[in-house]
């Protein structure tokens, strides 16, 4: 069995960004694969409504939608930049979303994935933000606005959050290591996260098994992705050579 993860395109559907060379990616790994995850903020910013997305991001969906009819199990996890996902993906292409964590079997293992953005239980400020992004307060105010007021103002938000993306990430690194070793302890194979925009892939030996920590990094700086393969994980880099998808 052979799965592709990814994280933190955060793509802005314009020419040029992080984004665009994602569909020719995804083209790509297709081949042969039976799991496609995409581990959060694959959009910088979005919100749909009756089947009507952002113009700029047509591209990359084409692209999810063309592998999920091919039979290839698309996986969407929403980040701290793109949810109510589930109303578009899963309504009109049939592919699965998840809001928060998830844990899945994939050539025996038991695999736990999220997002990653409430590892740091300390930043309290941003958890109550997100409650109130994702509440049903915010979802029928956001139903009512027009679409290009909600892009527009979406845009301007995603300005703001670049000081984030320039901030040292090894901190953040840290405590997802330790977190996933708290879920090694519990039984999980293996841990697979995003949002710290670092990629690491770390081997743990834990009971006498090896245990499997990876952060998926990004596709701003990156272009990163992880492959498990027969059980076995590594980390690449797209455009890192004519093999980087085998």
């Amino acid at each position: 069995m052979r799965s592709v993860f990814f994280s933190d395109v955060h793509s802005r559907g314009s020419a040029g960004d992080s984004g665009a060379a994602l569909p020719g990616f995804l083209r790509s790994v297709g081949s042969g694969l039976d799991h496609l995850f995409v581990v959060g903020d694959l959009f910088d910013f979005w919100f749909s409504r009756d089947g009507v997305v952002y113009p700029g991001f047509r591209p990359v969906i084409d692209e999810l939608s063309s592998l999920q009819r091919k039979g290839v199990q698309v996986h969407l996890f929403e980040g701290n930049h793109d949810f109510f996902l589930a109303d578009y993906f899963s309504r009109y292409h049939g592919i699965e979303v998840f809001p928060g964590e998830a844990r899945v079997t994939l050539d025996g293992k038991t695999v736990y994935i999220a997002h990653g953005d409430l590892v740091d239980e300390t930043d309290r400020g941003y958890r109550f933000l997100r409650r109130v992004l994702r509440s049903p307060g915010f979802y029928t105010l956001q139903k009512r606005l027009p679409l290009s007021l909600l892009w527009k103002l979406a845009r301007r938000s995603s300005d703001a959050s670049k000081e984030y993306l320039a901030k040292p990430q090894e901190g953040l690194a840290a405590k997802m290591e330790s977190f996933a070793l708290a879920k090694f302890s519990e039984g999980d194979d293996a841990v697979i996260l995003g949002h710290c925009h670092l990629p690491v892939h770390r081997t743990h030996d834990v009971g006498g098994k090896p245990r499997h920590f990876a952060l998926l990094g990004d596709w701003l700086a990156h272009r990163s992705f992880l492959v498990m393969d027969g059980g076995r994980f590594e980390l690449r880099f797209w455009g890192a050579g004519p093999d980087e998808t085998r």
